[in-house]
C-alpha cells in the first residue's frame, strides 16, 4: 500500500479540528470501524501478493512514492485494540508525546491511555531569540540533542491505535519544547507539562534578578545559598560588579597574607615561578607592601561602615582613586597570580586577621571566594554550558562582554563569583543534579525528588588554568573529552556517581550524617526560595505541571550552593546511573500527576511534598472601565444657632446697597489712625457690614439703644465690639465713643465692662453731614 507523510504543520496537528485524514478515496466516506476493516483487508491482500517496500520506476508524469510494508495484524488483536481505544476515548485517556520519551509512553499505556502521534518533522534551529533572549528551541532546556531513543513497535499496533484516535481530543500533552502547544488554546481538562513564563527563574539572568527580591517573601538572605551575580549590560549593575571585583581583590589579598604566614596551601593551587620572574622584570617600580595593606584595610572598613549605614553623612568619594586602584590591582595580581615573593608580612598578620574576622560576620561568601578573584561569565539564557568562560582580570571580563553586541543589547550577559574552594572528591571537581516537580503555582506546590546524581570533570581541579574541561562539569561538555591520566582512579570513566555512592564517600570521611542534616535541607530551602520570588510572574493554569533540574555545588562545609535551574532536564540514558535514575523520575512524575489525582493516598515514588502554600484568592477581572461613586457634600450653615429663647430668627434680608462715597482727605485719615491707636473710633463715611449676632447666654439680655448702661455682664471669651445703627433705606452710621476701664473679675466667672454711650445727635444738613 502506498503511504505518504502528512504535510500538515505541527501546530495544526495538535488540534483535532485540523487533523487531516491520511486515507483517501472510498475510505474517507466510511465510518471509523469500516475504515479500519478496509485498511486491514487491503493490506492483507497486498501482503499476500508479496508486495514489498521497493521503489519502482514511476509512470511518466507521476511523482515517485515509496512503498512501506506493514506486518500482518491478528484480527483478534485488532479487535482488542479497538475495544481499548473505545474505552480510552470514553474515559478521556488520549495522550500525545513529542520527543523521545519511551518511559512516559510505557507508563501511560500501562494505565490504559492511547497515544495520538504527532507526525511532524524535527523543527529547524532558528537563531531568532525568544523573550528570554535565547533560541526558542533551546532557551532554557537542558535536553541533549542526541537523545533520539525511539520505542520499537514490532507489530504496528500503536500506529493503528493512533489512527483510530486521530480525530479525538488529546487530554495529556508531554512536549520537549515549551512552544510546541499553545496553552491558551487548551481546554480546562487538558493537561500539559510546561508552564509559561518560566524564564523568570530558568534563565541565569532571570534567577539573578528575582533572587534579590527574596526579602519581600521570606526572612532569608540569598547570599547564603546563591553566589552573587550581576548583569553586565545594566549600567548600575556593571558599576556594582566593578566595585565588588575591587573589594574582593582587597579581601583576597588580606587572606593571602594570613594564609602565607600560617603556611596554608590551598587545594588546586601552585605558584608558577617562571611567570613570576617574567612579570617581576616587567615591573616598573618596587611594590610597597605597607601601602597595599593600608589600602585594602581602608576599602574593607568603608564596606563595613556602608553595611552599618554609618557613611550617610560622609562625602560620596571612593576610598581609592582610579590610579591607585590600577596600581593596587596590578600589584595584587603579581603577588597572588604570579607568585611574587613579599617580605616582612608577619607584622601585618594581626591586623589582617582582625579585619577578616569582622568580614566573616557580614559576608557569608567570604570562604568560597578564595584568593584568586576568579569570576565566571555566562550567557544569561543558554544551557548545557554553552558560551561559559572563566576569567581573573577585570579588563578581560569587560572586553569579553563588550564583544557581543546582541547579548549586550538584550541584557543577557551575567557574571557570577566563581566558587574557588568547592568540595573535591579525590582532587576532582563535581556538581550535583537534583530534580523537583511543580504541580501548581497557586497555591505553590513543590515536590522534591529523593534521588540525585553527581557529575565529575575529566581533569583534576586546578586554578592555574581557566579551561572549561576543569571548571565545567556538564555532561554535554565532559562526554566529548578523554579523562586525564593524573585524575584519581576512584572516579569512574563515565564521570558520574549516584547519591548512594557519594554518601558512601562521605561516610569514609566521617561525614556521612551531614548529608541528611545539611545537604538535603539546604537544597530544599534554595529551591523553595527561588520559586517564591517568581510566583507572581508565573501563569497559574490548573492541570499544568513541570519537571525541573537544579544544579548545586557543595562547599567545604557541605553547604549547598545553587548554580542554576533548568527546564526540560535531560533524560538521556548516557550512563548506567542516568539510565536508572532518569527512568525512575519519569515514572514517579506520572504517579504524582495522574495517580494522585484519582487517589490522594496513591504511591508517589521518591517524590516528597516539601512545600504547599496557602491558596491565594485571585481577584475577578472587571475590565478596564472604572466607576467612581460618591455623595454630594452640602455646605454647613454660616449662621450660628440661636441659644436665647427671647431672640427670634430674622428673615434673611437683602444686603443694603452701599453708596459710593468720595475718599476722605489725608488729614482726616491721619486723625482717624491716631484715634484708632488710642482706642477711640472716629466717625467716617466708610460703611462696614454688621457683625453677625452674638449668642447670648441665659444670664445676659439684649441691649436697647439709645440708653445709658453702667454695667454689662459678658462671658469671659466675648470681646467688646463696636455698635452700629442702620436703617433699610438710608444707612447712617452711628459710632459710639467707648471708654474702657480695666476689667475686674466678679465671683470669678464674668467680666464687668463699663460703657458710656453718647446720645443721638440732631440731624444736620447735607453740607454739614458731608463735611463731617
Amino acid at each position: 500500500m502506498k503511504t505518504t507523510k502528512s504535510k500538515q504543520p505541527f501546530h495544526l496537528a495538535t488540534d483535532r479540528r485540523y487533523t487531516t485524514c491520511p486515507d483517501s478515496g472510498e475510505t474517507e466516506r466510511l465510518s471509523k470501524d469500516q475504515k479500519v476493516t478496509a485498511f486491514i483487508q487491503k493490506y492483507t491482500q497486498d501482503e499476500g501478493k508479496g508486495l514489498q517496500a521497493t521503489a519502482g520506476t514511476p509512470p511518466e508524469g507521476k511523482v515517485p512514492r515509496s512503498f512501506v510494508s506493514l506486518p500482518v495484524l491478528n484480527p483478534e488483536r485488532l479487535k482488542t485494540a479497538r475495544a481499548q481505544v473505545d474505552k480510552a476515548v470514553r474515559m478521556h485517556k488520549v495522550f500525545s508525546v513529542q520527543g523521545p520519551y519511551p518511559v512516559i509512553r510505557r507508563a501511560l499505556r500501562a494505565r490504559g491511555w492511547v497515544e495520538q502521534r504527532l507526525h511532524c518533522p524535527k523543527p529547524p534551529v532558528h537563531h531568532r531569540h525568544s523573550e528570554e533572549g535565547s533560541p526558542k528551541d533551546s532557551a532554557d532546556s537542558d535536553q541533549d540533542d542526541d537523545n533520539v531513543n525511539k520505542e520499537p513497535d514490532p507489530d504496528g499496533i500503536y500506529d493503528i491505535m493512533s489512527r483510530l484516535v486521530r480525530n479525538e481530543m488529546v487530554y495529556f500533552y508531554w512536549t520537549m519544547r515549551r512552544d510546541a502547544v499553545n496553552p491558551n488554546s487548551l481546554q480546562k481538562e487538558q493537561i500539559i507539562n510546561h508552564f509559561t513564563k518560566a524564564g523568570s527563574f530558568t534563565t541565569k539572568s532571570g534567577l539573578c534578578v528575582n533572587l534579590r527580591k527574596l526579602h519581600w517573601f521570606d526572612a532569608a538572605d540569598p547570599d547564603t545559598f546563591f553566589p552573587r551575580c550581576y548583569r553586565l549590560a545594566a549600567q548600575d549593575e556593571k558599576h556594582s560588579f566593578i566595585e565588588d571585583y575591587r573589594r574582593t581583590a582587597c579581601t583576597s589579598f588580606l587572606k593571602y597574607i594570613v594564609e602565607s604566614e600560617e603556611g596554608v596551601q590551598t587545594e588546586g593551587t601552585s605558584h608558577n615561578t617562571r611567570a613570576a620572574r617574567k612579570r617581576s622584570k616587567q615591573r616598573s617600580r618596587p611594590m610597597d607592601l605597607s601601602k597595599m595593606i593600608t589600602s585594602a584595610l581602608k576599602v574593607c572598613q568603608e564596606f563595613l561602615e556602608s553595611l552599618e549605614h554609618r557613611d550617610i553623612d560622609r562625602n560620596l568619594e571612593t576610598p581609592l582613586t582610579e590610579e591607585q586602584w590600577e596600581e593596587f590591582i596590578h600589584s595584587y595580581q603579581l603577588v597572588v597570580h604570579g607568585g611574587e615573593k613579599i617580605e616582612n608580612s608577619d607584622i601585618f598578620v594581626h591586623c589582617c586577621k582582625a579585619m577578616l574576622e569582622r568580614l566573616v560576620e557580614v559576608s557569608p561568601q567570604l570562604d568560597i571566594d578564595g584568593i584568586h578573584n576568579i569570576w565566571i561569565i555566562k550567557p544569561g539564557a543558554m544551557s548545557r554550558g554553552r558560551g561559559i568562560k572563566c576569567a581573573k582580570h577585570l579588563d578581560q571580563i569587560l572586553q569579553l562582554v563588550d564583544g557581543d553586541s546582541t547579548l549586550i543589547k538584550e541584557s543577557k550577559w551575567v557574571v557570577q563569583k566563581y566558587m574557588e574552594r568547592p568540595l573535591l572528591v579525590h582532587g576532582t571537581k563535581f556538581d550535583l543534579r537534583q530534580w523537583f516537580l511543580v504541580t501548581d503555582w497557586n497555591p505553590l506546590t513543590v515536590w522534591f525528588y529523593k534521588k540525585c546524581y553527581m557529575r565529575f570533570s575529566t581533569q583534576p581541579y586546578s586554578l592555574n588554568t581557566m579551561d572549561n574541561s576543569v571548571h565545567l562539569c556538564n555532561n554535554s561538555i565532559q562526554k566529548h573529552l578523554i579523562p586525564s591520566q593524573q585524575r584519581h582512579h576512584g572516579i569512574p570513566a563515565d564521570n558520574m556517581w549516584s547519591d548512594d555512592q557519594f554518601r558512601t564517600f562521605l561516610c569514609s570521611q566521617g561525614r556521612g550524617a551531614q548529608w541528611q542534616t545539611m545537604v538535603v535541607p539546604g537544597m530544599k530551602k534554595a529551591v523553595i526560595h527561588a520559586l517564591q520570588t517568581t510566583q507572581d510572574l508565573m501563569d497559574s493554569r490548573k492541570n499544568t505541571f513541570e519537571l525541573y533540574g537544579a544544579d548545586f555545588m557543595l562547599g567545604h562545609d557541605l553547604r549547598p550552593w545553587l548554580i542554576e535551574l533548568n527546564a526540560s532536564p535531560t533524560m538521556a540514558h548516557s550512563t548506567p546511573v542516568t539510565a536508572r535514575l532518569c527512568s525512575a523520575v519519569q515514572e514517579d512524575t506520572i504517579r504524582v500527576v495522574l495517580d494522585r489525582r484519582a487517589d490522594r493516598t496513591a504511591n508517589t515514588g521518591d517524590f516528597q511534598l516539601i512545600y504547599k502554600q496557602a491558596a491565594v484568592d485571585v481577584p475577578q477581572y472587571v475590565g478596564v472601565n472604572l466607576l467612581v461613586e460618591g455623595t454630594q457634600i452640602r455646605s454647613p450653615c454660616t449662621l450660628p444657632p440661636l441659644s436665647h429663647p427671647g431672640l427670634k430668627r430674622r428673615s434673611r434680608e437683602k444686603e443694603p446697597v452701599v453708596e459710593k462715597v468720595k475718599p476722605l482727605p489725608k488729614m482726616l485719615l491721619k486723625n482717624q489712625s491716631k484715634n484708632i491707636s488710642s482706642g477711640i473710633s472716629t466717625p467716617s463715611r466708610t460703611i462696614l457690614p454688621p457683625d453677625p449676632p452674638v449668642p447670648v447666654t441665659n444670664k445676659g439680655f439684649p441691649v436697647q439703644l439709645p440708653m445709658t448702661v453702667r454695667t454689662i455682664q459678658l462671658p469671659v471669651n466675648i470681646q467688646p465690639r463696636s455698635v452700629f445703627l442702620w436703617k433699610r433705606k438710608r444707612v447712617v452710621q452711628k459710632v459710639c465713643s467707648q471708654k474702657f476701664q480695666p476689667c475686674t473679675l466678679k465671683n470669678g466667672r464674668v467680666l464687668s465692662l463699663s460703657l458710656e454711650i453718647i446720645p443721638k445727635q440732631p440731624r444736620q444738613t447735607a453740607t454739614s453731614s458731608s463735611s463731617a
